[in-house]
């Protein structure tokens, strides 16, 4: 589902001591930039995985969008529009192990989260475009499209069947996440270990630059403040409502929806997740703005290894709640000054 994607303010790398060098590399791919950063004795082995990880990127894009019609999840959907349920529809691999994913966690999270919200993605879409609200008879009518249980996967032969019909899948909450540890993959076939990718303010980070202990992150809150956070061997991820919202009469929209009733949030709310996976902290940052910090922090508890920070602006105040391990500031000042023009930066927020 849609989500925003501010997460960090700069990453800063420290400069390369030794034989190691530091590559970098950037690509255009699923409505952002991704970007690579790796540290290698063999500068033209690097380039060459950084290269290799973003082309991987760049076909998940082209299977995974649902902006695009010819992807794979687009004719997926679109087949359920000569009626449903449909026959069993095979699926790449690609397609199949996310949807697994995704599936997995639309039951764990009670369909907080949940892909098959497409046709409802679709509507606010419009509505942000035109400034107004979604007409309620046809958010009730793509009610009938949307539900994980309509969504039936057979992962041993890697086929689909969908169960209602003009069915539509949004992958905005966790393609992202797939194509970070896709591409962090890549990375590590290549050799290298110490290695970043960002793509759309999330991350995957590997071993830390050489001299650090960690990839050195400036984290920013719903009140405009940041903090510093040290990551090595761990992926973070964000959701919420900083900048992307409809504001009508008075009342903010977010662009978060609920997929179980079709409705955007009303609740300024900010998630950031930890933990080994960039497909799950994705999922998870974008179960958890929906259901806010007072369910939300159960569902990480099925989750070992996981851990969350979720703000929720209230009133003129702002609460925040942290799970247990959920990483503390390096410093309780202020964040680390931003990077210079050579080292990474997030892009900005882009609506998926």
């Amino acid at each position: 589902m849609p989500r925003a994607s501010l997460l960090l303010l700069g990453l800063l790398a420290c400069a390369c001591a030794g034989p190691l060098e530091r590559v970098e590399r950037a690509r255009p791919a699923m409505g952002t930039e991704f970007r690579v950063v790796v540290y290698a004795g063999d500068r033209a082995r690097a380039e060459a995985a950084a290269e290799a990880a973003l082309a991987r990127v760049q076909d998940l894009d082209r299977c995974l969008s649902d902006y695009d019609d010819a992807s794979e999840l687009a004719r997926l959907g679109a087949a359920s529009d000569a009626g449903a349920p449909t026959g069993w529809i095979a699926l790449s691999d690609d397609l199949a192990r996310v949807l697994e994913a995704a599936q997995r966690l639309a039951r764990a999270s009670g369909g907080a989260f949940d892909v098959t919200a497409g046709p409802y993605t679709h509507l606010w879409r419009r509505a942000r475009r035109q400034g107004e609200l979604p007409d309620p008879a046809r958010l009730a009518a793509a009610a009938g499209a949307v539900g994980h249980a309509r969504l039936e996967l057979d992962p041993e032969r890697r086929r689909a069947r969908l169960g209602a019909a003009r069915m539509r899948l949004d992958l905005g909450g966790i393609g992202k996440g797939f194509a970070l540890d896709e591409a962090f993959a890549v990375l590590a076939r290549h050799g290298l270990e110490r290695a970043l990718v960002v793509g759309g303010g999330e991350l995957r980070a590997g071993a830390p630059p050489p001299g650090e202990r960690g990839w050195r992150v400036r984290l920013v809150g719903l009140d405009g403040a940041s903090e510093a956070l040290l990551l090595a061997h761990a992926a973070l991820a964000t959701s919420g409502d900083l900048e992307q919202a409809l504001e009508l009469d008075g009342r903010r929209h977010s662009h978060v929806l609920d997929p179980r009733t079709g409705l955007a949030l009303t609740e300024r709310r900010l998630v950031s997740v930890v933990g080994p996976s960039a497909t799950l902290t994705d999922g998870l940052a974008t179960a958890l703005s929906v259901l806010g910090p007072g369910a939300g922090p159960e569902l990480l508890v099925r989750h070992p290894g996981y851990a969350a920070r979720l703000q929720v602006e209230r009133g003129e105040g702002m609460e925040e709640r942290r799970t247990p391990g959920f990483p503390a500031p390096l410093s309780c000042g202020e964040a680390p000054e931003p990077p210079r023009a050579s080292e990474p930066r997030t892009p900005a927020p882009h609506e998926r």
